[in-house]
């Protein structure tokens, strides 16, 4: 099923620049822009949105202070300052679990909380502090690349987060972040409320009196935009736009991104959550917030800005317009001002964009196509090729992160034989289809020499007939013939997909663990799950095409995925029961000592080869026959 763009009236190009006509003629002053990346996410790259939008708004003079709060908490939780304050917090926990147990019966995971309290001691934090800060200088700089030095560090990371978790449970802090848990639903607007106000679970409202609050006081910023991509963030970022309304009543506070794009039909009917910030812009940002930011300067009426969603004395209003950039007209993203140096890496990694949606639009379980207006759209190779050198010049690195949805193959094609060609020295990953117009030995050559090291495969299933439900128009054949092509060349391939597409049955699904058993000296890494059936998917749209029937709670105000219930093949609990058991049994091959993507694109880059038995727990003794045990100890 193609995506269906058309989600209002699209401004035009004249009408956008009327309105900065209007802007410039009305008085309107240049404004200083803080823009905040919330917790949680990894601290190995910067993200792309906040450096996108700082290059609009700087080419149209206004002042940009860049935050990236997620990384600055994680630099700050693994250090001395930020553990002497867990280990005062510790009196405070064991007082209230006192006080609790005057009232009822501890629970048995609170007595263990309190056993774990009295272990944390002076002697410990001072031992875990040691511990966090060569794990710190580990990972930042060259002792990242011995395998077992890093392995300790990532644990060192973990014992650190757990040791907090102490301070503020019933709340998990997490390493990795994405399961960091407030003990609230996300999904919930009221439970998100009530985290906000929290004072024991929200670690956040520490982080915004530590990190955010003093930044605001020194910038005195006139908007501040903070840009959510995962819905857990959700937590952070209420957390902060309350505190500065609260705070800083003045300042106009909007928020963006993928996660507040998929909630733009639920959040103008929330008037307690919007009452936390001032607007939302959804779909694509640069033309919107830069004409929001000239509207708040100028003193004028917000109606009218396309993909804004605004509050007023009168009430929370959506914008009939809608705008799709034109990608040849933005400039590269601007990363000055953020403290590239701090990142978890030895070595920067830089993100870099060159097309919008996704040229295929058609998998039938993928939602990717809700953050746009209109369909794919790409930079011109030689636009390209000048702004990765630019940024590769200007910010002294060798290393990108090709963040685009899926690479497209004749852009794919040109890329690599231009960079070769112009002999950038870079080294790169990307995320991929698996095409039949990339076949050919000499593709994957180009894409050797260009510095192509690590690539994101969408494998979701070696299963033929399931591959056409989801439409995704590749074959088995074809799989395994770009597996090997680029395997042969040196570049690790990264497999990713899941188990339980609406009429995949158990057989269909050991088909998947087959195919992969007998390719695994092609497949080097796996990232598998179970489908989610997200409301914006066009499974979801349209449930009876897919013999699906999803259960829609409306307590559950923000969900983004729903239960549900098939006509025919797996169930939600035999997909995970299929998946708990390949998690079990699969090749040993794959059980990396490192699971951040960048991390291990940093080690393949780093060693030149598809192979490295350094990162694995076991590494499979060579010729040892694990062949097709998976699928037949799967239940």
């Amino acid at each position: 099923m193609k995506i269906e763009y058309s989600k209002g009236a699209q401004a035009t190009p004249e009408l956008i620049q009327l309105h900065r006509r209007a802007s410039e003629t009305s008085g309107g002053r240049k404004m200083k822009v803080m823009l905040v990346f919330p917790p949680d996410w990894y601290p190995s790259e910067p993200y792309l949105s906040l450096p996108t939008l700082t290059a609009v708004l700087r080419a149209a003079g206004h002042c940009v202070v860049q935050k990236d709060v997620n990384l600055e908490m994680y630099d700050w939780f693994f250090s001395g300052d930020f553990l002497r304050r867990v280990l005062k917090k510790v009196p405070q926990q064991l007082d209230r679990l006192r006080k609790l147990s005057k009232k009822r019966e501890l629970e048995a995971w609170e007595t263990d909380l309190q056993l774990a309290l009295c272990d944390c001691t002076r002697d410990r934090i001072t031992e875990l502090t040691q511990k966090a800060e060569s794990a710190k200088r580990i990972v930042k700089g060259q002792e990242f690349y011995e395998a077992d030095k890093l392995e300790w560090a990532i644990n060192v990371f973990r014992e650190v987060t757990s040791t907090i978790s102490l301070a503020y449970a019933p709340a998990r802090i997490c390493m990795p972040p994405m399961e960091t848990d407030l003990s609230y639903k996300v999904f919930v607007a009221s439970e998100v409320l009530d985290a906000v106000q929290d004072t024991q679970v929200n670690v956040y409202r520490d982080v915004f009196e530590h990190l955010l609050k003093p930044a605001i006081e020194a910038e005195q910023p006139d908007v501040i935009g903070i840009s959510i991509v995962l819905q857990q963030q959700l937590f952070s970022t209420m957390t902060f736009c309350a505190l500065i309304k609260e705070q800083f009543p003045k300042i106009h506070v909007t928020i963006g991104g993928n996660t507040v794009t998929r909630l733009r039909d639920v959040l103008p009917e929330k008037p307690n959550l919007f009452a936390l910030f001032d607007s939302a812009v959804i779909y694509e940002g640069e033309t919107a917030f830069l004409q929001l930011v000239e509207a708040v300067g100028a003193g004028r009426d917000l109606a009218g800005i396309p993909n804004l969603i605004y509050r007023d004395a009168v009430g929370i209003h959506t914008s009939p317009l809608t705008y799709a950039e034109d990608m040849s007209s933005l400039p590269p993203p601007d990363f000055e001002g953020l403290p590239l140096e701090k990142y978890f890496v030895p070595d920067r990694i830089l993100p870099y964009l060159a097309t919008r949606g996704c040229y295929w639009g058609r998998c039938e379980f993928c939602d990717h196509g809700e953050g746009y207006t209109a369909g794919y759209r790409t930079k011109k190779i030689d636009q390209i090729i000048d702004e990765i050198r630019h940024l590769k010049n200007i910010y002294r690195t060798r290393y990108f992160h090709f963040t685009d949805e899926s690479y497209p193959p004749a852009l794919f094609r040109k890329l690599t034989r231009k960079l070769a060609e112009t002999n950038l020295d870079l080294v790169w990953t990307t995320h991929m289809r698996f095409e039949k117009s990339l076949l050919e030995a000499e593709v994957w050559k180009d894409a050797a020499a260009s510095g192509c090291k690590y690539l994101h495969f969408g494998f979701e299933s070696g299963n033929e007939r399931v591959l056409k439900l989801m439409d995704k128009a590749t074959t088995t054949e074809v799989i395994h013939r770009s597996l090997a092509l680029s395997a042969n060349v040196g570049i690790w391939n990264h497999v990713m997909g899941f188990f339980g597409f609406p009429g995949e049955t158990r057989e269909d699904a050991l088909d998947s663990i087959r195919f992969l058993e007998e390719n695994r000296e092609l497949v080097h890494s796996i990232g598998f799950g179970t489908f989610d059936l997200s409301k914006h998917t066009p499974v979801a749209k349209n449930p009876e095409k897919f013999g699906v029937t999803p259960y829609v709670n409306p307590a559950w105000d923000l969900a983004l995925d729903y239960y549900y219930t098939v006509r025919e093949g797996l169930s939600v609990e035999e997909a995970e029961r299929v998946f708990e058991e390949f998690e079990r049994n699969h090749y040993s091959g794959w059980d990396l000592r490192v699971f951040i993507r960048e991390y291990n694109f940093l080690y393949v880059a780093r060693y030149g080869t598809n192979k490295l038995p350094m990162l694995q727990f076991r590494p499979p003794e060579v010729g040892a026959g694990e062949m097709s045990t998976v699928a037949s100890k799967v239940c």
